[in-house]
């Protein structure tokens, strides 16, 4: 699965791993997350993250 680098802060969004804290759970990809997901360090949109 591929990985996901917030361009502001750096933040790695690993989709083995998800993101408990809102509601991710492991396995999701990115482009599964909802439209309103934001970066959990810094909240932007995913629109301000690239592939790791």
């Amino acid at each position: 699965m591929e990985k996901w680098v917030c361009t502001v802060c750096g933040y790695v969004y690993n989709p083995e791993e998800g993101d408990l804290d809102n509601g991710i759970i492991p396995g999701t990809t990115f482009a599964e997350l909802p439209d309103d997901w934001e970066c959990p360090e810094c909240g932007v949109g995913k629109d301000m993250f690239k592939k790791a």
